[in-house]
């Protein structure tokens, strides 16, 4: 059951990044569920270096969007970075 859940939430935390973050993106389920959880993973590593977050705290909903929307703009970098 926390595996199911893990992709719920991953894939609403990916689609309000994307959202926020606007821009010509084609993710589908797969990419954008990724983009939320590895997110979360940078938002709760963000928070722990900030204090906001213990170690082993996972990150709450905002700082999970947060660290997607940080892959998103690095994922955007790179491919603009291809096509120059």
């Amino acid at each position: 059951m926390y595996i199911i859940s893990t992709i719920i939430i991953g894939f609403l935390v990916g689609l309000v990044a994307r959202f926020v973050k606007p821009g010509r993106d084609s993710f589908g389920f797969l990419a954008t569920t990724l983009i939320g959880i590895v997110g979360a993973f940078i938002g709760s590593y963000i928070g722990q270096v900030m204090g906001i977050y213990h170690v082993g705290e996972p990150a709450g909903f905002l700082g999970a969007v947060l660290g997607a929307v940080i892959v998103l703009a690095l994922i955007h970098a790179s491919n603009r970075r291809r096509l120059v």
